[in-house]
C-alpha cells in the first residue's frame, strides 16, 4: 500500500526499459518502493535494468509485454495482479517514429499510432480495472506536450500522444471515486536516446526531472503534472495561437 506521502510499495512498469520509467522507479526504490515489475519485450536490455535496480535493494522481475499485441495484454498483465495488489502502474512505452519516413509510409505512421494510442487504450483499461478492483492505486500515464496541438515537424507523434492524453483524462473520471487514480504527465523535450539525434530546444529536460515531477505528483494526488512547469503557461499561449500564425512558427 501506498504511504501516506503517496510513495507506492510495488510498481509495475509498462515500458520497462524506458529512461524515464528507470529513473523514476530509481527514485521510488530510494524512497520506498520494494516490488518492481519491468514489462516489455524480452531482451537484454530489459535484463540489464532489472539487475541495476536489484542493487538498489528492490525485488525486480521482468514480465514479456508487447505493446503491439493487445489480445495478451489481459492475460500477461493479469499474472502480475493475480501476484499482490500494485500499488502505481507507469505507463512509458512509446516511439517517437520518423515524420519524414513515416509520411512516406502509411503503415509506418500507422505502427506509431498503434503502440503510442492503441497499445495503451488496451493496457489502460486491463491495469484500471485491476486497480479499481483492489480499491487503491495509481496509474501514471506518460503522455507529451506534442499532443497539446500537432505540429507540421511531427504531427503524427502529436497526433497519438493527443489520443493517449485524452484517454488517460477520460479514464481518470471514470475512476473518480473508486480508491484507483491517474495521472497524466506531460513532458516536454527529454534528453534521452531517443532524442539524442534532435537539436536541443528551450524548456528541455531530463528523465531524471521528469521522476522528480512525477513524485511530487504523486504526492499530492495530482491529476496532470507538466514537466518544466513553465510548459503549461507555453502550451496554453500556443493553443489559442490562430492557425495562420501558428503555422509560420519554427516549431
Amino acid at each position: 500500500m501506498k504511504d501516506a506521502f503517496g510513495i507506492p510499495q510495488s510498481l509495475l512498469v509498462l515500458g520497462g526499459t524506458s529512461e524515464i520509467a528507470l529513473a523514476t522507479a530509481h527514485r521510488l526504490i530510494t524512497r520506498r518502493t520494494r516490488t518492481v515489475w519491468l514489462a516489455g519485450r524480452p531482451a537484454p536490455a530489459l535484463e540489464e535494468a532489472a539487475e541495476r535496480l536489484r542493487r538498489l535493494g528492490a525485488d525486480v522481475r521482468t514480465l514479456a509485454f508487447d505493446a503491439l499485441d493487445p489480445e495478451s495484454h489481459e492475460a500477461v498483465l493479469g499474472k502480475v495482479f493475480a501476484e499482490g495488489d500494485i500499488d502505481m502502474v507507469l505507463m512509458a512505452f512509446g516511439v517517437l517514429g520518423d515524420q519524414a519516413l513515416d509520411e512516406k509510409e502509411p503503415v509506418a505512421a500507422v505502427r506509431v499510432a498503434q503502440t503510442n494510442y492503441t497499445g495503451a487504450v488496451s493496457s489502460g483499461l486491463v491495469c484500471a480495472r485491476a486497480l479499481q478492483t483492489q480499491g487503491h492505486g495509481s496509474l501514471v500515464v506518460l503522455s507529451s506536450v506534442a499532443g497539446e496541438r500537432a505540429r507540421r515537424s511531427n504531427f503524427i507523434y502529436g497526433s497519438s500522444k493527443a489520443g493517449l492524453d485524452a484517454f488517460a483524462q477520460g479514464l481518470g473520471d471514470a475512476l473518480h471515486g473508486t480508491g484507483a487514480h491517474v495521472m497524466v504527465v506531460r513532458p516536454g523535450f527529454v534528453r534521452t536516446r531517443m532524442t539524442a539525434h534532435l537539436p536541443e530546444v528551450p524548456l528541455s529536460t531530463t528523465p531524471e526531472a521528469v521522476a522528480a515531477a512525477i513524485e511530487l505528483g504523486l504526492r499530492r494526488r495530482s491529476e496532470t503534472v507538466w514537466v518544466p512547469g513553465a510548459l503549461r503557461v507555453v502550451m496554453s499561449a500556443l493553443r489559442h495561437t490562430p492557425r495562420a500564425v501558428f503555422r509560420r512558427l519554427p516549431l
